[in-house]
């Protein structure tokens, strides 16, 4: 018989001595990228988007991450976000509003509503971590081929989001050149390309640079595609506050360092052979409009790039022994 999970009821808001609404903790599972944050004394933040999956909180920090997210249990999840133990049709988030004010430290999130009232909308309790960096072992090169033609072959006919734009091939052709220059070019052309929350030219570059990072260390002639990354990463990090979304930046920073989403790292543990390769594309497939694809085609061209440049790497290696 198959067990039925009985449906999360939230806690219960209550009233203070002066009649505001005080809300009780609810418990989050918070990502190891936000614990300099969640650890730490309070610090400010804003709300600045609201979806009925997840919502946004920028801190009023110089310090990355500067964007928060906190998601309800089937959303999205995101290298920087805490997951609540509700569900989207549970509307863990209906009493919160953008432009509603926040604190973030002591390993919590409470959300106030804006001028004298205060009254309590959100207060999320880090209760566990998880990691967002997954642990890929130790990946074979005639592995990583046969993963690069696996990913291909799950991935649909086309182009990612940016269809038509030159840049993102020019980057996956300079990045499996080995030619750092033009890379990084090619790159800073495509930073905050796009429409949305996180623009597709982002979500390119941050599958990108996860993958070069990630499969290149697991890769025994990978150390050029990690060096890669490094350059790379910071070439696009630098400035990245002011050339696109504030969440974009965050995501970008967090790829830099190789930390990735749950459905990102799922195909990266495809990519290693511990999971199957198409479940694990369609569900990043599925995230946001074009989310999901682009960071797919960022995986892709960092996966050949990789590729590439190992072999380049121990071919190299033989010729001199």
């Amino acid at each position: 018989m198959t067990a039925v999970r009985a449906p999360l009821t939230l806690p219960a808001p209550s009233r203070s001595a002066r009649g505001e609404i005080q809300r009780p903790h609810v418990p989050g599972a918070a990502s190891e990228a936000l614990r300099g944050l969640l650890d730490r004394p309070r610090c400010a933040a804003r709300v600045i988007a609201v979806f009925p999956a997840a919502i946004y909180l920028q801190l009023r920090t110089p310090d990355e991450p500067r964007v928060l997210a906190v998601v309800s249990s089937d959303a999205v999840r995101l290298p920087n976000s805490v997951v609540v133990a509700a569900g989207s049709r549970e509307r863990p988030f209906g009493a919160v509003r953008e432009g509603d004010e926040a604190e973030v430290g002591d390993g919590c999130v409470e959300i106030t509503a804006p001028g004298p009232s205060s009254a309590g909308r959100l207060r999320v309790r880090t209760r566990r971590w998880w990691n967002p960096t997954p642990a890929l072992g130790v990946l074979p090169l005639a592995g990583l081929a046969r993963s690069v033609r696996a990913l291909e072959g799950a991935l649909p006919e086309g182009d990612c989001g940016l269809a038509g734009h030159p840049g993102p091939k020019a980057l996956a052709d300079r990045c499996a050149a080995g030619d750092l220059a033009h890379a990084v070019d090619a790159a800073e052309r495509i930073v905050g390309l796009g429409p949305g929350l996180t623009p597709s030219g982002d979500d390119v570059l941050a599958g990108l640079l996860v993958s070069l990072r990630l499969v290149g260390s697991a890769v025994g002639e990978g150390g050029t595609a990690v060096w890669l990354a490094d350059w790379l990463g910071a070439a696009v990090t630098a400035h990245a506050d002011t050339r696109t979304t504030s969440l974009a930046a965050t995501l970008l920073h967090c790829a830099a360092r190789g930390q990735a989403g749950a459905e990102v790292a799922a195909v990266l543990r495809a990519v290693a052979g511990h999971e199957p390769m198409e479940p694990a594309v369609r569900r990043l497939l599925a995230a946001g409009h074009t989310s999901g694809a682009d960071l797919a085609w960022g995986l892709l061209a960092g996966c050949r790039a990789t590729l590439a440049l190992a072999t380049a790497a121990a071919d190299g290696r033989r010729v001199s022994a």
